[in-house]
């Protein structure tokens, strides 16, 4: 992924208004984000512990969204999967992420979901950068860049699903 600024951040949101896009949190390690590992910028709103946002190009173009999640915490030994990339966490490592829909049905409250890795670093976990809490990933017969494909088209359909 190729580096953000704030205002490229703030521009790509589609399940929101301009006005909420202006007042929401931005990373301030911009910077240091390490983007080659990147394939979207997913940070959790430090203000407000239920909010997390993810961008990622698409199209030659950048899409932002907005992403809830329950605040209830599952018990250690309880273990989830990330639809995305395929990664198990203990706990609440992996939550229902819930997305207003673009456009007028998002206006009416229609919203998607995805099981995704409740600190949003998929793309880490797949290229070994980041060891999930339990200390391993299950061993997968897919290359690394198959398992990254397979990430990256699990988010193209999420993404899908906010414009239908």
């Amino acid at each position: 992924m190729r580096p953000l600024t704030e205002q490229d951040i703030r521009n790509s949101f589609i399940n929101c208004s301009k006005g909420e896009a202006k007042r929401l949190a931005i990373p301030r390690d911009l910077a240091e984000r390490p983007w080659n590992d990147l394939d979207f910028l997913g940070w959790r709103d430090p203000g407000a512990p239920d909010r997390s946002y993810l961008v990622t190009e698409r199209e030659d173009r950048l899409v932002g969204v907005t992403l809830r999640f329950p605040s209830s915490q599952r018990g250690f030994l309880h273990r989830s999967m990330c639809s995305l990339c395929m990664t198990t966490h203990p706990g609440s490592g992996v939550c229902l992420m819930t997305a207003r829909k673009a456009g007028a049905a998002g206006r009416e409250g229609n919203s998607v979901g995805v099981y995704m890795c409740a600190d949003l670093a998929c793309s880490l976990y797949v290229r070994g950068k980041k060891i999930p809490e339990s200390g391993l990933r299950i061993e997968e017969s897919l290359t690394v860049e198959e398992q990254i494909a397979r990430t990256t088209g699990r988010l193209s359909a999420f993404l899908d699903r906010l414009y239908t």
